[in-house]
């Protein structure tokens, strides 16, 4: 078998489990240990290493983590991020502005860089006992969903603004993980130059909690819905159930999967102003993606 059409078994395997979830498990005999996960550097590729590659670069260990997903500890075998990132694109990613984080359901997670320079994180693999690789998900009305390839996770359990950040820096089922800077990468997700403060700081919340699932002008996650374009979610939603929708969905719509704005989250309810403020203000400047090199 030729490594293209290696790679689309893998990825049509990959999108099979994302589909049938836990329920399919047990019949399917093929090794996560094959599956290749890409390593690019601003669009490029570095080295495409299989879960059997990264056994030989950095030494796995049991972590013990407050498992935001679960509202519970849990014990994952991991391998350590730096060592990781320095063996496949060596110390220059440490001058790199933002590490995006590619994921079999669409999801896009884009992490500064400083912040693994600030802390410990880690790529789960398995969990620290002989049970499936999945995870019954308390955020999205407890749908049970398979963590593998490659679970980001970060030694929280000591660290107040870790347990802050919620859910939204730690990406499950990481097929893919890019360098780059993030004007660059995502040029139209931006506000207008002369955007209030407040419109400011609603695009750094919608970075942070947000884009990784949803889109603007084409450009975030694939998980969840556009909210810009053609039209925006401020159209057509008016402003009370859109916060409603934000802190709390399931009181908008029953059996939804799209978890709530943290309640860790410091002053959620200046939050929530803010991201809307930031929708208001896109709102005004959406663009075609079909104009766009979406990755």
């Amino acid at each position: 078998m030729n490594n293209r059409i290696s790679r689309n078994f893998q990825n049509i395997f990959l999108t099979f489990i994302a589909v049938c979830g836990n329920v399919c498990l047990p019949t399917l005999a093929f090794s996560q240990s094959d599956i290749g996960i890409e390593f690019k550097d601003k669009g490029q590729i570095v080295k495409t290493l299989t879960l059997s590659d990264l056994a030989t670069v950095a030494p796995a260990v049991s972590l013990k983590i407050f498992e935001i997903h679960e509202k519970k500890d849990r014990v994952y075998k991991a391998y350590p991020a730096r060592p990781l990132f320095d063996n496949t694109f060596g110390k220059e990613w440490e001058k790199a502005e933002e590490v995006v984080f590619i994921s079999m359901d669409g999801y896009q997670a884009s992490i500064p860089v400083v912040k693994f320079l600030s802390h410990d994180a880690y790529f789960a693999f398995a969990h620290d006992s002989d049970v499936p690789f999945t995870m019954t998900n308390v955020l999205q009305n407890n749908e049970i969903v398979q963590l593998g390839p490659l679970y980001l996770i970060w030694d929280n359990k000591k660290s107040k603004g870790l347990l802050e950040d919620g859910a939204s820096d730690m990406p499950y089922q990481v097929k893919g993980i890019e360098l780059t800077a993030f004007a660059t990468r995502f040029p139209n997700l931006s506000p207008p130059a002369k955007a209030s403060a407040e419109v400011q700081l609603g695009f750094l919340h919608f970075r942070k909690y947000c884009m990784a699932c949803h889109m603007i002008n084409g450009e975030g996650g694939g998980k969840a819905p556009e909210l810009n374009y053609p039209t925006s979610v401020v159209e057509y939603i008016k402003p009370e159930y859109l916060t409603r929708w934000i802190e709390n969905p399931s009181s908008i719509r029953h059996n939804t999967l799209m978890p709530g704005l943290a309640q860790e989250i410091p002053d959620r309810a200046t939050v929530t102003k803010e991201i809307i403020a930031y929708l208001k203000a896109m709102s005004t400047t959406k663009r075609s993606p079909k104009r766009q090199d979406l990755h």
